[in-house]
């Protein structure tokens, strides 16, 4: 289908749709060789959401009574639907028909069953005025969709037929999507697993995000480590989206704040831009509801392209209003070390949150009509800010509905509070975000205003609670909850904690008259000096108002998201525990009523259904029937089977089919050989020091070091072959991430090389980790390593995944890996290490230089030393991991501290597997109870405990 010049949500707009539904036979031929023509075409117009039918008949399939509703194309029809889009909607010469025409001739053709069922769904949702959620994130880590895509429209068999017809295959067809570079890691994951889960559960729902031309980077591994170049995911044009210029809304930066009649605010100047909407079609399974993901892209106006310094020669100031609208969506999280770069990130986020609201209240005004009440708002609306980055929309429908809908400062702040929610993904404190005040006075003028207003509100409700009579406690409460940090006090406030209290002079005043003695008695000299003192003391203003001029003064988003929301939920139980009780436990003791935990899941369609068939069809055949894809609980049937030789024996080969795959891949990406029936142990997640992959390639250091201490025989005898494979993608100025990166392929290049280890260790990093390599990696693994410090991480999506295949894993008592263990059963999880109740205490140990590393750790360190990796000098990392304080020293992570017990770990895993009866076993009850960790129950929980909205089924 050609673009199309209608909004998902217009209610009697009408298309041009093709007639291609092979209504001749002879409509399409092929000619001989690659490439074919068309002997003549027919068009129809038709009302598609005023009507919801069509006239698609065909003889002996659909009869004139026939709707849309029961029309399933057959492989002939989607042919000539796939040959239509190759010469009408084209994107390459007409003469060839290769895999790149195919695909994207493909996709549009699914698109076309996506747009059907779209329009229908909003048209719905217009007409009943449904409440609905709106999903705001800065990542959605999509994947390629054509396969989920005509999964969840239960089409594959016939897509594959079809291009079959024409001279291709599905898989290979596929393969030529480009993953769309709109995310980096679980925060954007989880957000594409949650509309996925949306969709299929019919819950009305929105996403929103930007669409990044570069996204984050894509990765390449060098000599020299990982090195980046922009991303090209964009660059033969996404079929999926749909650009709707006829739905945008001016955004505007920096200016200054007038104040009009009766105290109206008006904030003009600056520079303005368009966020412009790019919708994509989010279906779900086996159901006609298909949802939105709506991406803004930024521009300007033609008229601000300056044509008369172009004509002068100066080409930069004449495109430099386009550049700067422009460059807001080039790339996720650009560097922030500069001033230029974190201005970049501000304007980022401020783009998604107030496009977003803007088109969300003019889609709550469209359905209002006539009878808009803006008190039922959050009756009719739920915005959920995903992390910290969405926070700007707490200020942002603040300023609407003041500014722009005339409504008083008390109906504003009552009406966000009751309709923004916030999900917080982290406990590090350095991802909690914090903006330079002075940078969003410029920046935001107007929103500053409004973020000292709730600071105030939130510093006399601080107050209300504690009062004033302990200025200690008083001083400590406000220095963990305001929003403005190492910022005075506003005036209102000092006034009221300076006030004097009535002396013990007025009070006696205040009494009655008979009871004062009609002879005034003067005070002494001592007495008058006494109550001067009192009176001192009670005026004095307190030291909790004096910002340190040495530190920057500071905007605590996190803390914003907690004051300006009605809901606060963490992500797993320990990780909502951990919220609770410590990174906002002053907030908690105040509004305990705010946290939840809604412990995140994953979609099974995506992570069992589609990407790993071959186990689908053996828990199909052992559970009854396919109903486990959307109630996950029926897993728990394979517990009972467990044991049975026959399940076990379909279990390892369908296993070891992926292993083959993946080993192929691995050569094909890699060019290392690895041998498929040895382990295959994986770790692949974003490089960060808390997830220690360190920790990981140290451990096969140590077994690398092992094995040339021994000979050919006892080798083999004290160690199970394994393949262990990395994948991930270190940010490009994290300079510790990136040394770790260098580091495993250090190790790769040097212990695959070694005749003297053959099969028996490989280490392999796969460059360029994204969802597409994880779809590939995750079916065959058996082992899978999920080791962050205790405490550390929120909970975790790949665990999930790798439990769901079938894979055990070897982990932490932290995020997810609580819940997972207790599901799959203690026996069938590798654990070691700290605990997070211990994690403290172990830093202080450190520090006070209590610790004393086990000497397995130091000889590692001394090995990696020696140069045997390589002349590249690791003296730093290997320093980091030295000392007891300092920035970058003192193992803040505790590598050296878990080493030991992560080391003998292993030990259990080599024996575990030596016995493949125990380990498929293990294998089987690791999938079994992973029934918990579907997003399908994650959003379930949101639906009815923070957004309090319904599924909405279409007729």
């Amino acid at each position: 289908m050609a673009s199309l010049p209608f909004s998902a949500t217009s209610f009697h707009s009408t298309f041009i749709c093709f007639n291609y539904k092979a209504r001749n036979p002879n409509l399409f031929f092929l000619k001989k060789g690659s490439s074919f023509t068309f002997s003549r075409r027919k068009f129809i117009i038709k009302s598609v959401a005023s009507d919801q039918r069509q006239d698609l008949k065909e003889e002996g399939q659909i009869t004139e009574e026939a709707s849309l509703d029961t029309f399933v194309p057959d492989s002939a029809s989607i042919a000539s639907s796939i040959k239509y889009h190759s010469e009408f909607t084209p994107s390459f010469a007409p003469d060839h028909f290769e895999l790149p025409k195919a695909f994207k001739a493909t996709a549009e053709s699914v698109r076309d069953s996506l747009i059907i069922n779209w329009n229908a769904t909003y048209a719905y949702y217009e007409k009943i005025n449904v409440k609905q959620a709106y999903y705001l994130s800065m990542e959605y880590l999509q994947g390629r969709a054509l396969l989920n895509a005509i999964g969840n429209l239960e089409l594959t068999g016939a897509y594959a037929e079809a291009l079959k017809k024409l001279g291709h295959n599905l898989e290979d067809v596929a393969r030529e999507e480009p993953d769309a570079a709109l995310g980096n890691g679980g925060l954007g994951r989880l957000a594409s697993c949650f509309l996925d889960s949306l969709a299929t559960l019919n819950y009305p729902a929105w996403g929103y995000g930007l669409r990044y031309k570069y996204g984050l980077f894509k990765q390449y591994i060098t000599k020299d480590g990982q090195e980046e170049v922009a991303e090209n995911w964009l660059e033969m044009g996404n079929p999926w989206e749909i650009v709707r210029n006829d739905v945008s809304y001016p955004v505007k930066f920096y200016g200054e704040v007038i104040s009009g009649p009766e105290g109206i605010k008006e904030w003009v100047g600056g520079e303005d831009i368009t966020a412009v909407a790019y919708d994509v079609p989010i279906p779900g399974y086996k159901t006609k509801t298909t949802i939105n993901l709506r991406l803004w892209s930024t521009k300007v106006a033609p008229e601000k392209f300056d044509l008369s310094a172009f004509n002068a020669g100066d080409h930069a100031k004449a495109y430099s209003a386009m550049n700067n609208a422009e460059k807001i969506c080039y790339i996720l999280y650009p560097g922030d070390e500069s001033l230029e770069g974190k201005t970049l990130r501000l304007k980022q986020q401020y783009t998604l949150c107030s496009a977003s609201l803007q088109d969300i209240i003019a889609r709550y005004e469209r359905r209002s009509g006539e009878f808009l009440n803006w008190e039922i708002f959050p009756e009719k609306v739920a915005v959920q800010m995903n992390d910290t980055h969405p926070t700007l929309c707490i200020p942002e429908l603040i300023r609407i509905l003041i500014d722009v809908k005339g409504l008083s400062w008390e109906q504003a702040w009552n009406i966000t509070q009751r309709t923004v929610a916030y999900t917080n993904h982290t406990v590090l404190p350095e991802a909690l975000e914090k903006w330079s005040l002075e940078l969003m006075e410029k920046l935001l003028p107007r929103h500053v205003e409004i973020i000292k207003m709730i600071d105030e509100e939130l510093v006399q409700t601080i107050i209300d609670e504690y009062g004033t009579e302990d200025l200690d406690l008083l001083q400590e409460k406000l220095k963990q909850m305001r929003i403005l940090d190492n910022i005075e006090l506003p005036e209102s406030v000092v006034e009221m904690i300076a006030k004097p209290e009535k002396s013990s002079v007025e009070a006696i005043e205040s009494t009655e008259e008979d009871d004062v003695s009609d002879e005034e008695t003067e005070p002494t000299a001592e007495e008058d000096e006494l109550e001067e003192e009192e009176i001192e003391e009670k005026n004095e203003v307190p030291p909790i108002i004096e910002p340190d001029p040495k530190l920057p003064k500071l905007v605590r988003m996190a803390n914003l998201c907690v004051a300006g929301g009605y809901a606060v939920n963490g992500v797993a139980e320990i990780h909502s525990e951990i919220v609770k009780n410590e990174v906002f436990n002053d907030f908690y003791e105040m509004w305990p009523e705010k946290f939840q935990n809604k412990t995140n899941g994953v979609t099974p369609r995506r992570w069992i259904r589609f990407c790993n068939p071959d186990l689908s069809k053996i828990i199909t055949k052992w559970t009854g029937s396919e109903d486990w894809v959307v109630n996950t609980e029926k897993l728990l049937t394979l517990r009972k089977f467990a044991d049975n030789e026959d399940l076990q024996s379909e279990w390892r080969e369908a296993k070891q089919r992926n292993k083959v795959k993946v080993a192929s891949f691995l050569r094909e990406k890699t060019g290392y050989i690895v041998n498929p029936d040895a382990m295959f142990d994986v770790q692949v997640k974003r490089i960060h020091e808390y997830k220690r992959q360190l920790l990981n390639i140290m451990g096969i250091v140590y077994r690398y070091k092992k094995m040339k201490e021994m000979s050919h025989e006892e080798r083999k005898a004290s160690f199970a072959p394994r393949v262990c494979i990395f994948g991930g993608k270190a940010f490009a100025t994290y300079v510790q991430a990136k040394r770790i990166v260098k580091f495993i392929t250090d190790v790769g290049a040097t212990v695959n090389h070694d005749p003297e280890i053959g099969d028996l260790l490989k280490v392999v990093f796969v460059p360029d980790y994204n969802v597409s390599v994880a779809e590939m990696l995750i079916p065959g693994s058996e082992l899978s390593q999920h080791i962050s410090t205790a405490g550390m991480e929120a909970s975790g999506t790949s665990n999930m995944k790798f439990a769901m295949n079938g894979c055990i894993l070897i982990g932490t008592l932290d995020g997810a890996n609580v819940e997972i263990r207790q599901e799959v059963g203690e026996d069938n999880f590798f654990l070691f290490g700290a605990e997070a109740h211990e994690i403290a205490g172990l830093r202080k140990e450190r520090a006070e230089g209590k610790f004393v590393p086990d000497p397995r750790f130091e000889k590692v360190k001394s090995y990696v030393r020696s140069g045997v990796f390589g002349p590249y000098n690791y003296e730093e990392l290997m320093g980091s991991l030295e000392g007891n304080e300092g920035y970058g020293r003192a193992d803040y992570f505790l590598v050296g501290k878990d080493f030991p017990s992560y080391i003998e770990c292993q030990d259990k895993v080599d024996e575990a597997y030596r016995d493949q009866k125990r380990w498929t076993k293990m294998s089987i009850l690791n999938t079994a109870g992973s029934y918990k960790f579907s997003s399908d129950r994650t959003i379930h929980e949101y639906a009815r405990d923070i957004w309090r909205i319904d599924p909405v089924v279409l007729p």
